[in-house]
């Protein structure tokens, strides 16, 4: 039986897994009307994935039978700057749902939770995919620094990224 503790807390990593969605549609938004339309591309496919996230938390607790509790989500930021600013915005915010992950699997422990202790290493693994995956993109953006031509080749780059569910891939 889960507790009520790990279903609150649940519950609250659902709300920022759609947070996290809603952050990277604002993201999303903000490249498109810089018409950076690969970099918009990559934040879109950022976003289904994160609204992936919450669903397979929502319905972890359905599983479990527990009920899921959605709460309000806060506003995310709307101007980013610069496409530097706007990935720096998202590993920050990747390493906030990692740590947030991480604490869910030490109250796992705590709890003796085997079922959610085995549920949560999907995460754990794909949160260092996730971290590496913007690290790579802000490391490329430093070196190109301000250049138009350098920002351009990336845009493009980003704009090969689709979101192929797990179970479809």
């Amino acid at each position: 039986m889960i507790s009520t503790k790990m279903i609150t807390a649940i519950n609250e990593q659902i709300n920022k897994e759609l947070f996290s969605e809603y952050l990277y549609i604002s993201i999303q938004a903000w490249f498109a009307d810089q018409n950076l339309d690969g970099m918009a591309n990559w934040m879109s496919a950022q976003a289904q994935e994160e609204h992936f996230h919450a669903m397979k938390f929502f319905n972890y607790l359905i599983e479990r039978g527990a009920r899921v509790k959605l709460k309000a989500i806060e506003g995310p930021a709307v101007d980013f700057k610069t496409p530097l600013k706007a990935f720096q915005e998202s590993l920050d915010h990747e390493k906030f749902i990692s740590k947030s992950i991480d604490e869910l699997m030490d109250l796992a422990i705590k709890e003796k939770d085997h079922a959610t202790k085995s549920f949560l290493q999907w995460f754990i693994d794909e949160q260092v995919e996730e971290e590496s995956s913007v690290d790579r993109i802000v490391n490329m953006l430093k070196m190109v620094g301000d250049h138009g031509h350098g920002i351009m080749m990336i845009d493009r780059e980003l704009a090969q990224r689709t979101f192929v569910p797990e179970n479809e891939a």
